[in-house]
């Protein structure tokens, strides 16, 4: 076996989503439950699109979708927790943005959670992959390691 990999700490992230839980994220065994995570992931990457002028859900002519996932867990986030969602970019290639998130309880320095989400950019109306646009390429630079 492995040696245990650390978890990313806040000072490795260059946006932060500060995100309320709520009590029905927790699940019966009194945490949050797995799935909130991708939601919390989720939402802080197209919070940042959206506040950014970079998307508009319902007109935008190309758009992002998700083709690849990940979360590790090291410790428990629970209600009535603050999650602070960490956000950078690790990987930008032609159509593609790998997107990195780190989840911090409260004022904690090491991730509580931390995964990726790769969104493939497509046309809307054809859903064919197409160069992530120059305008939005500038903006992911700005928060890229």
């Amino acid at each position: 076996m492995s040696a245990k990999k650390t978890m990313s700490s806040r000072d490795e992230y260059k946006h932060f989503l500060t995100i309320p839980t709520r009590w029905m994220d927790n699940d019966a065994y009194g945490h949050v439950n797995n799935v909130q995570y991708y939601s919390y992931f989720d939402t802080t990457v197209n919070e940042f699109l959206v506040a950014k002028g970079l998307l508009d859900i319902g007109k935008s002519p190309v758009i992002g979708l998700v083709v690849e996932t990940q979360c590790r867990y090291a410790r428990s986030i629970v209600f009535p927790d603050t999650v602070h969602a960490g956000l950078r970019i690790s990987h930008m290639g032609n159509s593609s943005v790998k997107y990195e998130l780190g989840l911090f309880k409260e004022d904690e320095t090491e991730a509580s959670a931390e995964g990726h989400f790769i969104h493939v950019y497509v046309d809307r109306e054809t859903n064919r992959p197409v160069p992530v646009p120059d305008n939005m390429r500038e903006v992911l630079q700005s928060i890229a390691i």
